[in-house]
């Protein structure tokens, strides 16, 4: 078998042109360190979300609390994570490469200025017009049943968390771009502990239960911002805010951020329509989607957005440099990884979907049914997991490369479909009187992420970016078929419903993670038999 080529195996050393030697081993490396903390965030993200389900339910409280925190959210990546990385840690790595450390700094100073009062008008204007926000995003809450009421006092508080998190981000941003991966990694801790904490300490005490979560996300939008500045102090790169819209480095990355953050528009454009679809197809139907997406964001978030965080600045720094060949090699070696991961993850979700709802969430308030319909609708979203890992992957290829108009296009295409697919489904199976509906937007959502996926895909190669090395047919059959032998397993092993509804909390947990460690196991096992190792994936140690 043709042995398949990975980055530089080596874990030290320098280049000819004096740039740092980016490993295999160096990037899994780092990987490893943020996905270890991006794990404690996302354990205490599902235990957050146990208890937001035990606690409210998925009702009216979970609807409006979902409505009024996706609005930041939805700004957070317009301004931070996709758009912000797209634009400033291309020239940032270019200002650390090629400029002296004096000038990196004044740059940082400009972005910080400029980009904190941009946010603060934007904030500020979101808690203003809060009424008019929920009606555009939530039309279904319009009527009796509160709905509105609560989700534009939420809106209120949970705005201010876009100036808090995005600040938060650029600064994650600086440390990223500095080696030091673990802080930023660690930081959406605070948020879960802060909720966790609202809804069992504080919801009880006071006359709207729900409010609570609304001022928690406040408070650890702020604790986020104050947890990075030492870290920032340390490598002495923290900001000291200057008004510069006209500096050289921020209209550059200004130039780089916009087709970027249209681009995230495009895709939190998907989220929105698709929460109005769900605002009218019933109380619940927002909830059992949010849950859904929780599940099927932890393997998401573990691996997939770890990884991306990891490479974009390898990858900018390497096409900087001009060592093209070692950036083709990068992102091949990354898409190996991410099959192997996100494949299996996937075809578990969907075997384990029920046992998963019900272990995690069932209790409480969250019945029966709406184990029922959160699971069907993780289903349809683990359908397109690989899809979205993908487009984690192979985005930051066209960022690092200061290209973030291709992405755009891409993206709105894969809106289109989308928006066509959730309208025709969530129509068809209404009309068909389908029980859960909403299953239709979520299966709608991972068709567009697979083709967002195919099309970042096919362009790479056309721009011949992307070079595939020899051994991936080997690869995928190997994985496809450790697959099957993974999926045999769990059916195998496969209890109903009606089982996991009667079993005590314990049992349901012990016989989940029995089920999960056979799977694994079986998995992993199949492959190694089937001759796969880590030196193959250019791995040693």
């Amino acid at each position: 078998m043709n042995r398949p080529r990975g980055p530089e195996q080596d874990t030290g050393g320098e280049h000819a042109d004096g740039l740092p030697r980016v490993t295999g081993r160096g990037l899994f490396a780092k990987t490893s360190v943020v996905s270890g903390m991006t794990l404690i965030s996302r354990i205490l993200g599902l235990v957050r979300d146990i208890v937001l389900a035990r606690y409210f339910g998925a009702g009216l409280v979970i609807d409006a609390f979902v409505v009024a925190n996706r609005i930041p959210n939805m700004l957070r990546r317009f301004f931070a994570e996709g758009a912000f990385s797209a634009g400033f840690i291309p020239v940032m790595a270019r200002y650390r490469e090629r400029h002296g450390a004096e000038e990196a700094r004044e740059f940082i100073d400009a972005v910080a200025g400029t980009f904190a009062l941009v946010l603060f008008v934007v904030t500020l204007a979101g808690v203003v017009a809060a009424p008019l926000i929920i009606i555009a995003v939530a039309p279904g809450f319009i009527g009796d049943g509160g709905d509105f009421d609560l989700a534009t006092l939420m809106l209120r508080f949970t705005f201010p968390y876009l100036f808090f998190v995005s600040l938060t981000a650029f600064a994650g941003g600086i440390l990223n771009t500095y080696g030091r991966f673990a802080v930023p990694a660690f930081t959406p801790v605070i948020l879960n502990v802060v909720l966790i904490a609202g809804a069992v300490w504080l919801s009880p005490r006071l006359a709207e239960p729900g409010m609570a979560l609304a001022y928690a996300v406040f408070i650890a939008g702020l604790l986020q911002l104050l947890f990075q500045l030492p870290y920032l102090a340390q490598i002495r790169a923290l900001p000291r805010p200057r008004w510069r819209p006209r500096h050289e480095g921020v209209r550059r990355a200004a130039r780089l951020m916009l087709p970027a953050i249209f681009g995230s528009s495009v895709a939190q454009v998907n989220i929105l329509i698709s929460g109005m679809i769900a605002s009218m197809l019933g109380v619940g139907s927002i909830s059992y989607l949010y849950f859904s997406d929780r599940l099927m964001e932890f393997p998401l978030g573990l691996f997939g957005i770890a990884l991306a965080t990891v490479t974009l600045p390898y990858l900018s720094r390497l096409w900087s440099g001009g060592r093209h060949a070692e950036f083709a090699a990068t992102l091949d070696w990354s898409m190996r990884i991410v099959l192997l991961i996100a494949a299996p993850a996937a075809f578990g979700l969907v075997v384990l979907a029920e046992p998963l709802v019900a272990t995690l969430f069932y209790g409480g308030i969250f019945d029966a049914h709406a184990v029922r319909m959160t699971a069907m609708a993780l289903q349809a979203y683990a359908a397109g997991l690989v899809g979205f890992s993908y487009v984690k992957v192979l985005a930051p290829a066209f960022f690092a490369r200061e290209d973030t108009r291709t992405p755009v296009r891409i993206a709105v295409t894969a809106l289109v479909v989308n928006t066509t697919i959730s309208i025709v489904l969530a129509a068809w199976l209404t009309r068909a009187g389908y029980p859960g509906p909403h299953v239709g937007l979520a299966a709608a959502t991972s068709v567009a992420a697979l083709l967002n996926a195919g099309l970042l895909f096919h362009r790479l190669r056309a721009d011949g970016v992307l070079r595939p090395s020899p051994g991936w047919a080997a690869f995928g059959l190997q994985v496809a078929l450790a697959c099957v032998a993974m999926c045999a397993i769990l059916v195998f092993m496969h209890n109903p419903l009606e089982w996991w509804l009667a079993a005590s909390s314990l049992d349901r947990v012990l016989r989940l993670a029995l089920e999960v460690g056979a799977g694994a196991g079986v998995y992993f096992g199949s492959l190694f038999a089937l001759g796969l190792r880590a030196s193959r994936l250019g791995l040693r140690g």
